[in-house]
């Protein structure tokens, strides 16, 4: 009995000290406002602001070559000029914001898709037609493209992994992280061009025009290294779960579930049914006659949707029109996979299911407007161009314009993710100050877009500001009675460490080793102009 007692008082710190540091993060996290608030604060900080730096003449000089030297002040928004500016941009701030037509329109093919049923027919057969040997990689792969619709991923995958992890005689609890691990902390991979994408990059393309008013920043221009991404956090995910959290799980103790629990509330775990097959078989057929179309107007030298100038896909409609893409990719085999399983029967069902997928985004169209005043602001008043030189000229100043300015980015958005969650909420307030800055001292921004995802998404399972994170946590609570926030997130922890770590190596080696692009197009350096 002795020589075990100081080994009891030894942990007894650590334990102490991590759940002193997750109460901290929930502290600070419950500090702040909400998001929508959030914006309308920083709205009204903008507007005072500018009018005191304005007061106080806050100017730099313009280190764009064609205007080299020119003085950069504060446009105040307090003064009669502001005034007439805010009242007469506050509609068109919201109604020509770069993220909102794009998420929308993308969003109402993935509700066919996702209305059908054929979203969760394809995560079902995916993760329960796997082998034992494979289930652990195949359920991190499904929470992956999960990230297509996001919300499926959380709903649906992360119960269903618990529940096969269960059945196949595994720690639950195992299988519920890997499968939050893939479908959180690997959101930004993915195989597809996803909702995400366009989202970000809009709010790229305003922050980068605040340096080049002709910038444009479409959706695919991250697409190469997501794709790679997809099986790097498979692979990593599959690791950290068999080598790390289930041993350190231990062998599932039946007692420790909640009697009180419905384990199949929510989640089926029957098999695919004839008719779900035969939709799949002919939605995914239809998805590859999709695929051909589409080849026949870009493979082809003459391609209708090649850059009719150049004759080439950099600059051409297929680009620029990838969010329609995006909808009918998702919408016509949903439509197929709906009426095939007799889900869809009419036109009213197609239409219910396109207005449930717009019903779900009232939050984020009233966060859009908000944002989009914002980032107005923050633009008009010079701020962001002033911000963004003076962090340029300081980084220049302590020699760090190479390569590994993207460490310290990468490390500072999932600092900053773990007390700000929402994807969107975040990269309208870090990228008007970011991509200019970043692009100043030589880098383009889908590059900077690029790091951000990472940090972005690599912290998103251990803070309790994730918007899903009390869902998970009351799944968790099913199998493990009076399971807490710092189990989980400490279930969760070496995903983080090790994901941070591998995708950071990754977007190196990728980028700067192999002189890869991120996407299609996609520069990787910006030269001032």
């Amino acid at each position: 009995m002795s020589n075990g007692s100081p080994k009891v008082a030894d942990e007894q710190p650590k334990r102490g000290a991590f759940t002193r540091f997750l109460d901290t993060v929930e502290w600070l996290g419950n500090l702040l406002p909400h998001p929508v608030s959030l914006f309308a604060i920083f709205c009204l900080l903008v507007i005072v602001s500018s009018g005191i730096a304005a007061f106080f003449g806050l100017s730099v000089a313009d280190p764009r070559p064609a205007t080299l030297g020119e003085e950069i002040a504060v446009n105040s928004l307090l003064s009669a000029e502001g005034l007439r500016y805010i009242v007469s941009n506050l509609v068109t701030n919201f109604t020509q914001f770069p993220p909102l037509g794009v998420v929308l329109v993308a969003l109402l093919g993935v509700g066919i898709a996702e209305r059908s049923g054929m979203l969760s027919a394809m995560m079902r057969g995916m993760v329960m037609n796997a082998s034992p040997r494979m289930v652990t990689v195949t359920i991190v792969f499904a929470g992956v493209v999960s990230n297509t619709a996001s919300e499926l991923g959380y709903v649906v995958l992360v119960p269903l992994a618990a529940m096969i992890f269960h059945s196949l005689g595994r720690h639950p609890l195992a299988g519920l992280a890997a499968a939050f691990a893939g479908v959180s902390a690997g959101y930004s991979a993915n195989l597809f061009i996803g909702t995400v994408d366009p989202l970000l990059a809009g709010f790229t393309t305003s922050a980068a025009q605040l340096i080049d008013p002709t910038y444009e920043v479409g959706p695919e221009m991250n697409w190469f290294f997501m794709f790679i991404s997809t099986f790097l956090i498979a692979i990593l995910g599959w690791l950290v779960t068999e080598k790390i959290v289930e041993p350190k799980l231990g062998k599932y103790n039946p007692d420790d579930m909640d009697p009180d629990a419905d384990i199949d509330a929510n989640v089926s775990m029957d098999k695919l049914t004839h008719a779900e097959k035969k939709g799949l078989v002919f939605a995914g057929l239809t998805f590859l006659g999709l695929l051909g179309l589409l080849a026949l107007t870009v493979v082809p030298e003459a391609g209708v949707l090649r850059n009719q100038e150049t004759g080439g896909v950099a600059g051409s409609p297929f680009l620029s029109g990838i969010v329609v893409f995006i909808f009918i990719t998702f919408a016509i085999p949903g439509l197929v996979y709906g009426f095939t399983t007799k889900v869809m029967q009419s036109d009213r069902d197609v239409i219910d299911a396109m207005a449930a997928s717009m019903s779900s985004m009232g939050l984020y169209i009233v966060l859009v407007f908000f944002a989009a005043q914002f980032v107005a602001f923050f633009g008009w008043t010079n701020f962001g161009t002033i911000l963004a030189v003076n962090g340029a000229n300081f980084l220049q100043a302590i020699n760090l314009t190479g390569p590994g300015v993207f460490v310290l980015f990468i490390l500072m958005c999932a600092f900053v993710n773990l007390m700000l969650g929402s994807a969107s909420a975040q990269w309208a307030v870090t990228a008007p100050i970011f991509v200019p800055m970043l692009m100043i001292i030589g880098y383009a921004p889908e590059l900077v877009q690029a790091a951000y995802r990472i940090g972005d998404s690599v912290t998103n399972i251990i803070t309790p500001m994730m918007s899903y994170f009390g869902l998970i946590l009351a799944v968790a609570a099913r199998y493990q009675k009076k399971l807490g926030i710092g189990t989980l997130i400490a279930i969760m922890l070496p995903y983080s460490m090790v994901f941070l770590l591998g995708w950071i190596v990754l977007f190196y080696v990728w980028v700067f080793l192999l002189g890869m692009p991120v996407g299609p197009g996609a520069a990787t350096y910006y030269e001032l102009s």
